[in-house]
């Protein structure tokens, strides 16, 4: 039964989309259905958003995403291969609707899409050093009637792989994304990021210490590895996949496996230790300065200000480029007080689908808000922010007023995680460090100003008529 609802489900959204002839491609990811098609104007946009189960819907990176939440949007994309959609997968469709959206929308997602692979091992990253902090607070080891001075030197070894190693070949990491997203051979990019951090090299930490000595070419250009380090490899993988595409059609195919890589492995790691390193490393030194500079505003500023905007960023897109920063941060800091801001942002918007979810007596947007919420709790605020927030718009409002109040506090309590791209309840386990009931603080605080702005200011039910709702057919 329920696969026959789910079929008449999956036909309503074709339909409504235009049909088969106006769907190019589909495919999913962990929340959304997303659809190339070949006429937006043809998308009847509510008509989407009435039919049951769609939590949202909307145009970006140059597809139409449908939200489904997690499970649903796997079953749903069942019933649309069975239907006969053309399906691909996600990188064969994001190569498609990488030709659509402005230059700068097309230069974020690339942006995005060299960094989203990294991420899960740098969340990993952070959940290891949250866990260590945890374990070496003194009042834990108090328990078991330990002290720091009673933890093994091989204990802490096997701690320092855990945490360290993922930063120490950060630029192998990069490279190997950046050649596999230009079009390079990820092999090449990898060997080319270790390079970067070879044991030849003088090390970066050891060098920022002055504990060691750059190597001077020529007299004039300092070299030194690139532990930690971002952009170069970044630009370094760009221009990397380029030289090696145009060396592979240079080559006759006989000498292709001598000569391709043999070349572009040469000639890029000339550049990056004499041009793009130095170069490189200062343009990101310049930004992390700048980063720093407006997370140490005064009086709170910086959390009001990125905690009142950070879910509205989120909505335009472009907010994968602070993917970038919090790496250069946890790098450069050993913490995140970009993390414990964006935190509150997210849980806030949680916070206002909640209370549309108690105070309204429609059931459907009942049903559709309580997982919402849900899911944004736990750090997903898409279904929140498209399928009811941004629809009755003020509740979003009011969930940006909720993340710059949190923000403000976590700011002027001066809250730093100790990982990434984690946030609101899983978010705690980077907060281990000592700060974990500060962090339930600010972010039950943001959940509780939205909420209740939204309960007395940010929705009735009367917007229900106002708005085309689920509740209408």
């Amino acid at each position: 039964m329920s696969d026959n609802k789910n079929s008449r489900i999956v036909e309503e959204l074709i339909a409504a989309i235009g049909g088969e002839d106006n769907i190019s491609s589909v495919t999913h990811c962990a929340t959304r259905l997303r659809f190339i098609v070949n006429d937006k104007e043809k998308i009847e946009k509510d008509q989407v958003e009435n039919i049951d189960k769609v939590k949202g819907a909307f145009f970006n990176s140059g597809q139409y995403q449908v939200i489904f939440g997690t499970g649903t949007v796997n079953q749903m994309f069942e019933e649309a291969e069975k239907l006969g959609l053309n399906s691909m997968t996600k990188s064969e469709q994001s190569s498609k609707a990488a030709q659509s959206g402005s230059k700068f929308q097309r230069a974020i997602r690339t942006f995005g899409d060299v960094f989203v692979p990294i991420i899960p091992v740098l969340v990993a990253t952070g959940l290891f050093m949250g866990v260590r902090g945890l374990l070496m607070q003194e009042n834990i080891l108090a328990l078991f009637g330990m002290t720091p001075d009673d933890i093994s030197q091989n204990f802490l070894l096997f701690t320092q792989v855990l945490t360290d190693t993922a930063f120490a070949f950060l630029p192998a990491l990069v490279a190997w994304s950046a050649f596999r997203v230009f079009g390079g051979s990820p092999i090449i990019g990898l060997v080319l990021g270790l390079m970067l951090v070879s044991p030849a090299l003088p090390n970066a930490y050891a060098v920022a210490s002055q504990a060691a000595e750059p190597i001077m070419f020529f007299g004039l250009i300092p070299v030194v590895g690139y532990q930690g380090s971002v952009l170069p490899a970044f630009i370094a993988g760009f221009i990397g996949a380029k030289v090696e595409r145009w060396v592979r059609k240079k080559t006759p195919d006989v000498l292709d496996l001598l000569v391709t890589p043999f070349v572009t492995l040469l000639v890029m790691i000339t550049l990056s230790l004499f041009v793009i390193g130095p170069v490189f490393h200062s343009v990101e030194g310049l930004l992390l300065d700048a980063v720093v500079a407006v997370l140490g505003l005064p009086f709170g500023l910086s959390g009001i200000i990125l905690g009142g905007l950070n879910q509205l960023i989120v909505v335009t897109g472009v907010h994968h480029v602070f993917n970038f920063l919090e790496i250069q941060l946890l790098e450069a800091l050993g913490n995140n007080p970009y993390n414990a801001i964006v935190s509150c942002a997210v849980a806030a918007q949680g916070g206002a689908t909640l209370a549309v979810a108690l105070k309204t007596k429609s059931g459907k947007l009942k049903a559709l808000a309580f997982p919402s919420s849900l899911s944004a709790l736990l750090g997903i605020t898409e279904p929140a922010i498209f399928g009811v927030n941004l629809r009755y718009f003020k509740p979003f409002l009011m969930g940006l007023v909720g993340g710059a109040v949190g923000g403000f506090l976590a700011s002027i309590m001066e809250l730093a995680g100790t990982g990434m791209a984690v946030t609101a309840i899983p978010g705690s386990l980077l907060y281990l460090n000592g700060q974990f009931f500060q962090y339930l603080f600010v972010n039950i605080t943001a959940i509780a100003i939205a909420f209740v702005l939204t309960w007395f200011f940010g929705f009735t039910d009367k917007m229900l008529k106002e708005v085309k709702s689920p509740e209408t057919k």
